[in-house]
C-alpha cells in the first residue's frame, strides 16, 4: 500500500512539473492578470465597439480582447488608428486578423510581394497595449479562403515571410497562424481536412524555424457536428479542439507551449435555442476554457450580423426586434453577468517631462510653476488609473501637482506645480517623475537650486504737494509676468519719504516684477524691480492725489466724487 501511495505521489508531481507548470510559466507572465473573455466582430463599428466593452469589461472585469478584421482595401492609418484609440480607451485588446479582399465567393490568394507593405501598415498604428497580435489570414484548408485551391506550401511559403518581416521590424508582433477548420474534410483542392494541412506545413517549415516565427496559436473550437455539440465535449471537432491541435502539431515536432486564442466558437442557433446558446457558453467557460492556462482569450463568433451567412450566429437581435432596454439575444446578458478579471496587459509606457524651473528660491514662500508633459507611449494618463508625479527628493517644504486627467498618447500638456518652501536655507536638489502604480513612467532632468533668506525692499517715494512725506498706510503690491499678485503688505511706515519692505516672499530673485505702491485717494505709481539677495532700491515718481472715488485710476468718476464731496480737496490742498 505504501508503495503505490509513493508511486501516485511521485506521478503527479511528474504531471505538474511536465504538463500543467510549463503551460503556467511560459503561456503569459502570470503576475499580470488577464481577462479572458472576449467577442469577435464582423467590422470594427464604433458603435458594436462600445457594445463589446459593455460585454467583456462587465461585472470586474477590465482588458478583454476583440477581434477585428483588416482587409488590404481597407488600410487606412487614420481609420485605423482612430479604432485604436477608441479600444484604447474602452480597455479592449484587439487580436487582428489580416484579410485580402473577395473576388465573389473567393478571398484573393495573398502574395508574399505583398508582405512589406502589410508591415508598413501595421508597424504605423501605435497599438493599444505592447503586444500586437496578429493572425496571418483565415481557414486556408478551405479553396475559398485561398484564392480558389487549397495549397498548405505556399501559404506556409507567404506566412513565414509575413511572421519574419513583422519580427524584424518590431519584437512586440505577437504572429499566429490562421485559424484552421477542424471540421473539413479532405475533398480534393477545395477542402483539406485540418491534420493533413498541418503535416504539409510542416514538410515546408521546420519545427526550429516555426518557433522562432510563431508566438501563439489560433484556433477555431467550435462545438461540431452541426455547431451544435456538447459545451464540455472533449476531443477534435469540440470546444476543446485546440487541445486536440496542440497534441497534433506536438507529434508534428513542436514543443514549444503555446498560447491558445480561441478567436472563434459558439453556437448555431438553429440548431438549439437562443437561451440555450447562452448556457451552453457559460459552461463552456466556467468548465473549461476559464479553468485552462494555455488558452489567453475567447472570442466567440460573431456580436452582430445581421443577415446570412451568420445571422444565426449573431448575438444582436435583428433591429426590428430590438427594443429600448434589449438589444440582444439572451447570451448577451448571460455571459455579461459572469464574473470576470480585472486584466492588466502591459502597455509601452514613455514620455517627456520638461522644465525651466529657477536655480534660486526663497524660504516661506510659494509657487506655481509649469512642465509640460507628453504621452509618447500607448497608455492614456489618468490619475483615476494610478497615474501621479512626484517630486522626488525634495524636502524642504510641501508640494503637489495639478491632476492628470485623460492624457492620450501624443499628448502633450501644461500642468502646474504648486510647491512651499520652508525654513531651510542652502542647497537642494530634487527631480520630477511620473509614476503609474509606483512605477516609472517618464523624468525630467536633475533640479539643483539654492534657498536663500527672505529679502527686503528700501523704496523712495514723494507725496504733491507735500514738502515731506510720512504716513503709516502705504501698501506695495507685486505683480508677476501674467499680472498674478505674488505678494503684497500695507500699512508701511514712511518717514520723510522713505520706506522699507521687509520678509518678500513668494519671488523669484534677478526676474522683473511689477512693483506697485498704493496709498489712498492717490494715483498709484509703479516701477520694475529685479530682486536680489541684498541692496534692493527703488524710487517711485510722485503721487498725485487725484483718485479720489479710489479706484485706483484717473476718470470721470473722480470728477463727480469731488463735486458731491469738496472737502476732499481741502485734504491735500489746505
Amino acid at each position: 500500500m505504501k508503495k503505490h501511495l509513493i508511486f501516485l505521489l511521485v506521478f503527479f508531481i511528474f504531471y505538474f512539473l511536465f504538463f500543467i507548470f510549463p503551460c503556467r510559466v511560459l503561456a503569459f507572465d502570470a503576475n499580470r492578470p488577464n481577462n479572458k473573455f472576449g467577442i469577435h466582430l464582423a467590422v470594427a463599428d464604433a458603435q458594436d465597439i462600445v457594445d463589446a466593452a459593455k460585454l467583456v469589461n462587465s461585472s470586474g472585469g477590465d482588458w478583454g480582447y476583440i477581434t477585428l478584421v483588416i482587409q488590404e482595401n481597407d488600410r487606412n492609418v487614420q481609420k485605423w488608428q482612430e479604432i485604436f484609440d477608441q479600444l484604447r480607451e474602452l480597455h479592449l485588446i484587439p487580436i487582428i486578423r489580416l484579410a485580402t479582399k473577395p473576388d465573389g465567393a473567393v478571398w484573393v490568394k495573398p502574395r508574399k510581394e505583398d508582405n512589406a507593405s502589410w508591415v508598413e501598415f501595421l508597424s504605423s498604428l501605435n497599438w493599444v497595449i505592447k503586444d500586437r497580435y496578429v493572425i496571418l489570414f483565415n481557414e486556408p484548408n478551405h479553396a475559398a479562403e485561398w484564392g480558389g485551391m487549397v495549397d498548405a506550401y505556399n501559404y506556409i511559403d507567404v506566412s513565414a515571410d509575413m511572421a519574419q518581416k513583422l519580427k524584424n521590424k518590431n519584437k512586440d508582433f505577437f504572429v499566429m497562424m490562421a485559424g484552421l477548420d477542424a471540421a473539413a474534410p479532405t475533398a480534393g483542392s477545395n477542402y483539406q481536412d485540418e491534420y493533413y494541412f498541418l503535416r504539409s506545413v510542416f514538410e515546408k517549415i521546420t519545427p526550429e524555424e516555426f518557433e522562432k516565427l510563431f508566438d501563439g496559436w489560433t484556433s477555431h473550437s467550435y462545438p461540431n457536428p452541426g455547431f451544435a455539440g456538447s459545451p464540455v465535449g472533449e476531443g477534435r471537432s469540440t470546444v476543446r479542439n485546440y487541445v486536440w491541435e496542440l497534441e497534433a502539431i506536438r507529434e508534428l515536432g513542436i514543443n514549444k507551449n503555446l498560447p491558445v486564442f480561441i478567436t472563434e466558437t459558439g453556437w448555431d442557433s438553429r440548431a438549439i435555442l437562443r437561451d440555450t446558446v447562452g448556457q451552453y457558453l457559460k459552461k463552456a467557460y466556467e468548465n473549461i476554457w476559464l479553468y485552462d492556462t494555455r488558452v489567453i482569450a475567447v472570442t466567440p463568433f460573431i456580436l452582430n450580423y445581421q443577415g446570412e451567412p451568420f445571422l444565426n450566429f449573431s448575438w444582436k437581435l435583428p433591429s426590428g426586434e430590438a427594443k429600448e432596454d434589449k438589444s440582444f439575444y439572451p447570451q448577451y446578458y448571460l455571459i455579461q453577468s459572469m464574473n470576470k478579471t480585472k486584466g492588466d496587459p502591459e502597455k509601452i509606457e514613455r514620455g517627456e517631462l520638461t522644465a525651466n524651473f529657477p536655480t534660486e528660491l526663497l524660504a516661506y514662500s510659494n509657487y506655481n510653476f509649469k512642465l509640460k508633459l507628453k504621452n509618447l507611449g500607448q497608455a492614456i494618463w489618468d490619475k483615476d488609473d494610478g497615474y501621479y508625479l512626484k517630486l522626488e527628493d525634495f524636502n524642504i517644504g510641501s508640494y503637489f501637482f495639478s491632476d492628470l486627467k485623460k492624457i492620450k498618447p501624443k499628448q502633450e500638456v501644461e500642468i502646474d506645480l504648486y510647491l512651499k518652501t520652508n525654513r531651510f536655507f542652502g542647497s537642494a536638489k530634487a527631480k520630477i517623475i511620473l509614476l503609474h502604480n509606483e512605477k516609472k513612467v517618464a523624468e525630467g532632468g536633475d533640479w539643483s537650486f539654492s534657498v536663500s533668506p527672505l529679502p527686503k525692499l528700501d523704496f523712495k517715494i514723494s507725496l504733491f504737494p507735500k514738502l515731506k512725506t510720512n504716513g503709516n498706510d502705504f501698501e506695495i503690491q507685486i505683480f508677476d509676468e501674467k499680472e498674478k499678485v505674488v505678494f503684497k503688505k500695507d500699512k508701511l511706515v514712511v518717514k520723510n519719504g522713505n520706506g522699507t519692505l521687509t520678509d518678500i516672499q513668494n519671488i523669484i530673485l534677478d526676474k522683473k516684477y511689477r512693483t506697485v505702491i498704493l496709498k489712498h485717494y492717490y494715483l498709484p505709481r509703479q516701477e520694475f524691480v529685479s530682486f536680489k539677495i541684498k541692496d534692493n532700491k527703488v524710487k517711485f515718481k510722485k503721487m498725485l492725489p487725484l483718485d479720489f472715488n479710489r479706484d485706483g485710476k484717473l476718470d470721470i468718476g473722480d470728477f463727480f466724487t469731488l463735486i458731491k464731496n469738496p472737502r476732499l480737496f481741502q485734504l491735500f490742498f489746505p
